[in-house]
């Protein structure tokens, strides 16, 4: 298992970011909010869900990344992503019948204030969030969408549904 950190909040006066991120896209957004983008459901696995489960569940709904709960608590957990799942597949480091938790990734909880990202979030901020403005420079290929509080898991968005809603609106 990997450790990530996601959703950290914007670094304001760290070195490397005195300048803050400027939209490249800001003119087609026009106030809209993740909510604009449609995102489909959150499909949420636990640790103890077999990997053939999860690819099974991804495959059908076209997902790219399903994110990792506890089953009691419902907590945000980890994520785990189509593309390495297929690769630690093809290397043997995991098998159709290992649960997910061997192969999730862990979001880092101590030391790491998260980036909440919800319906409601500016369609700039989640851009400048892809782009790394909110993890030190490291640019993200996914936000997951949670209520206000981070109790409840709601979706997933993917820099590809955002770069899509920028090609459906006239600049």
């Amino acid at each position: 298992m990997t450790d990530v950190v996601a959703h950290q909040p914007a670094s304001q006066g760290q070195p490397g970011q005195s300048e803050p991120y400027v939209s490249k896209w800001a003119s087609r957004y026009r106030g809209a909010t993740v909510e604009d983008l449609d995102p489909p459901a959150a499909l949420s696995l636990t640790p103890s869900d077999s990997i053939s489960v999860a690819l099974l569940s991804a495959f059908e709904r076209e997902y790219t990344h399903l994110t990792i709960v506890d089953a009691e608590t419902r907590a945000l957990l980890g994520y785990i992503s189509m593309p390495r799942l297929q690769a630690l597949l093809e290397e043997g480091r995991v098998k159709p019948e290992d649960e997910v938790g061997k192969a999730m990734l862990r979001f880092r909880r101590k030391g790491a204030a998260y980036k909440v990202i919800t319906m409601d979030t500016p369609l700039e901020e989640l851009e400048a969030f892809f782009e790394g403005a909110a993890t030190g420079g490291q640019k993200q290929d996914f936000a997951v969408i949670t209520d206000a509080q981070r109790r409840f898991v709601l979706g997933v968005a993917t820099r590809e549904d955002l770069e899509e809603f920028v090609k459906r609106r006239p600049a």
